[in-house]
């Protein structure tokens, strides 16, 4: 095994800022009991963050981004894992106070690790990352607060974007009647693709105004965007339906009424796959692996190498993203 290995590093001065491929040392990775040959990443909106002065992810410099990663374990102090084990790790601390995955090699705590599932290939994995995580998540609360396809329309708002792509996949395999909404036009066969049988404005989800009660038009409810918005769909949820919400790109605030809650019996379920439990997480990988798994996961990604990570980094954080990059490390 060679001494070194490139890895993107972001690094921060008081007069500059850098993002580059720099070559780094096995010494220069942070303490955890398991080493891994990272044979993919992907990039999430932290990852985009991570990468600009401003974005209030990173702890301290230089730092290695990229919270996701799956790959090949090198060597282990766990009795858990073992040389050659085919393995993924998202979220925790990684890529925000612990070295990440946008990195050749990566060493990471033993409690942090998920073994690959069978059905499941270290590519697809990163398809998938914190982003199919969320979604996975999501749909799965909403079933075990009572959805079934029998109920009715399930809406998912931010329909383009990772968890919401992965999210109308995982409704469409799963038998549900999904209307994705999205404020991208030209995005409307894509949507059709991974299952959305209806495809709507965001206009038609909101539109600037928001009542305490309105026409119930969805059963439930995958919502990565928030604010203003997450209020009207609370008002035109049906009875006893539920809203999954993992984000807040269209704001942290929520003008909502009870009204909703106590007249309707509406549940709205607060999804973290950030710090959610080994117990229930691998479960949840292996159900990604088998029947939430859409035939058309491929057709969610484009696949970028390292050098490419600099320039695509910041698109993320222009909106501009189909689905997900995933980034090939070897």
């Amino acid at each position: 095994m060679k001494e070194d290995f490139r890895a993107l590093v972001v690094d921060k001065t008081e007069s500059d800022f850098t993002v580059g491929i720099k070559n780094i040392s096995f010494n220069d990775l942070p303490a955890g009991e398991v080493l891994i040959k990272v044979t993919y990443s992907s990039i999430n909106y932290k990852d985009g963050l991570a990468s600009i002065p401003e974005g209030k992810i990173v702890r301290s410099y230089p730092f290695i981004p990229g919270i996701d990663l799956a790959g090949v374990v090198v060597s282990s102090e766990d009795p858990r894992y073992r040389e050659g084990d085919q393995v993924i790790a998202t979220s925790y601390e990684i890529g925000v106070s612990h070295y990440g995955g946008y990195s050749e090699y990566a060493r990471i705590p033993a409690d942090w690790i998920v073994p690959l599932p069978e059905n499941l290939s270290l590519k697809e994995a990163m398809i998938y990352g914190t982003a199919g995580l969320t979604a996975a998540l999501s749909v799965q609360r909403l079933e075990e607060n009572g959805l079934t396809p029998e109920k009715g329309k399930v809406l998912v708002t931010g329909a383009t974007g990772g968890v919401g792509s992965i999210s109308v996949a995982i409704l469409a395999k799963r038998g549900y009647d999904v209307v994705a909404s999205t404020g991208k036009e030209s995005e409307h066969d894509y949507l059709h693709k991974l299952g959305a049988n209806e495809v709507v404005s965001r206009e038609e989800v909101y539109n600037g105004k928001v009542k305490a009660l309105d026409k119930q038009l969805w059963a439930g409810a995958v919502d990565p965007v928030g604010g203003e918005s997450l209020a009207a769909i609370l008002s035109k949820i049906h009875y006893n339906g539920s809203v999954a919400v993992s984000g807040l790109t269209g704001g942290g605030n929520v003008p909502t009424t009870v009204f909703p809650f106590i007249l309707r019996g509406i549940n709205l379920l607060g999804i973290d796959s950030v710090y959610c439990p080994m117990e229930a997480r691998k479960p949840l990988w292996e159900r990604m692996a088998s029947d939430f798994k859409p035939e058309v996961l491929d057709s969610i990604s484009k696949e970028i190498r390292l050098d490419e990570l600099p320039q695509t980094l910041p698109i993320i954080l222009q909106g501009q993203v189909r689905g997900r990059f995933i980034v090939r490390l070897f």
